[in-house]
């Protein structure tokens, strides 16, 4: 019942932010991926974030667009909410990141083919299992870099928050967290990049979206539309890259 329930409840939302990408009108889509991209980033991302979405839409692959972004947005969403906590408890203990750090290691080397399994046992086929694969794909870079930013925040710093009185909670969400912003954004740009790459392996998986378009197209023999659908994947990872890059920048600086 445990599975059952996590499983309806990812159903739901995955059905319900689906439909809504797919309603919204797609050059409403367009401008909103152009002001974010322009406001994040700047003019010239912009437009290309612009073009790019264009460019999905031309090629007839504006819903399977969509169904991979809802896809990815709740797996990403999951990645980051145990991604980061997990980094945070790694920075507070060694003991922990002792611990843990084979565990990242085995995942980041493990084929990414393996992370099927889990999805299916518990799952079965279809979204749930997709969304629980790519999580474990792509947390490990989550988990990392928060744990690295964290560990690399000034100690002096760190020092002047404890003369000053400041509990280790304090010094957590006043000093490190925001000190340490620029290198988890960073982690989680990966966490994305590495959800958007697992989409083609989740559609073996029954996951809907482009990967099933390339995987459609390669069973029938049409390379031209493989590649079609490719491409498309890789114009909505340099979208994604370019502007969460922005981000990081602006923060760093």
């Amino acid at each position: 019942w445990f599975f059952d329930g996590i499983s309806d409840n990812l159903k739901v939302v995955l059905g319900k932010l689906r439909e809504f990408l797919v309603w919204v009108p797609w050059p409403v889509m367009v401008a909103l991926i152009f002001l974010l991209g322009w406001r994040l980033g700047s003019l010239r991302i912009g437009i290309i974030s612009a073009l790019g979405m264009i460019l999905i839409g031309l090629v007839n692959l504006w819903e399977p667009a969509m169904v991979t972004i809802a896809i990815m947005t709740v797996s990403v969403s999951v990645a980051v909410i145990f991604g980061i906590p997990t980094g945070i408890l790694m920075a507070r203990s060694n003991l922990i990141e002792t611990l843990l750090r084979p565990v990242l290691d085995a995942m980041q080397t493990m084929p990414s083919f393996v992370y099927l399994v889990p999805g299916i046992m518990f799952f079965g086929l279809g979204n749930v299992a997709a969304v629980l694969a790519t999580v474990l794909y792509s947390i490990p870079p989550c988990i990392r870099l928060t744990n690295l930013g964290i560990r690399q925040v000034n100690p002096s710093v760190v020092e002047a928050g404890e003369s000053f009185g400041s509990t280790r909670l304090q010094l957590l969400s006043k000093v490190q967290l925001p000190m340490a912003i620029p290198t988890i954004m960073a982690g989680i740009n990966q966490t994305i990049m590495m959800a958007l790459a697992m989409s083609t392996i989740a559609a073996m998986v029954g996951a809907g979206g482009l990967g099933i378009e390339v995987l459609r197209s390669m069973g029938q023999l049409q390379e031209g539309n493989a590649f079609i659908a490719g491409s498309a994947i890789v114009v909505m990872a340099i979208i994604i890259d370019r502007i969460t890059q922005s981000v990081v920048i602006s923060r760093s600086e």
